[in-house]
């Protein structure tokens, strides 16, 4: 088993014991996604660490659309409930880079591809993806490359 699985399991088991349901609720809603990705596809097989921060980074993109919608409906209770669960997700997930270091990833991305103009911006992204993965969002560095191309 990962070891990242075995932390959230062990978190699972201190976060009932010291009965903090948010941590609780949350712990479980990611060891359940993590195990539908796992029996997904044509085999059971067991996830690595990489694998399982994909999977816990697309449910912290969940929470915060969640929250943002929730809070756009003035449901603030409802809002504030799923970004405490996105908190939580994120102690599992690398830190996040800033605007400035993904910038600097696709400028030398960009140097390292020779790409000109907006068509290129599919060179460019399969270069940057491998270096930012599960460490930015991807919108984030799809609006950073192709603000660097455009300009």
């Amino acid at each position: 088993m990962s070891a990242l699985k075995d932390k959230l399991k062990a978190d699972l088991t201190a976060s009932m014991k010291s009965r903090d349901e948010v941590r609780t609720r949350t712990i479980r809603m990611a060891l359940a996604a993590v195990n539908v990705e796992e029996v997904s596809g044509k085999a059971a097989r067991e996830l690595s660490d990489e694998e399982i921060i994909k999977v816990l980074a697309k449910e912290a993109k969940k929470r915060r659309e969640a929250a943002e919608a929730f809070s756009g409906a003035g449901r603030a209770e409802q809002a504030q409930a799923e970004v405490d669960e996105q908190a939580v997700l994120e102690e599992y997930l690398p830190a996040q880079l800033s605007d400035e270091e993904i910038a600097e990833i696709v400028d030398e991305a960009i140097a390292e591809s020779g790409a000109t103009g907006p068509q290129a911006m599919g060179q460019v992204m399969k270069i940057v993806n491998p270096k930012v993965a599960g460490r930015a969002e991807g919108s984030r560095v799809a609006q950073a490359v192709r603000s660097r191309l455009a300009g």
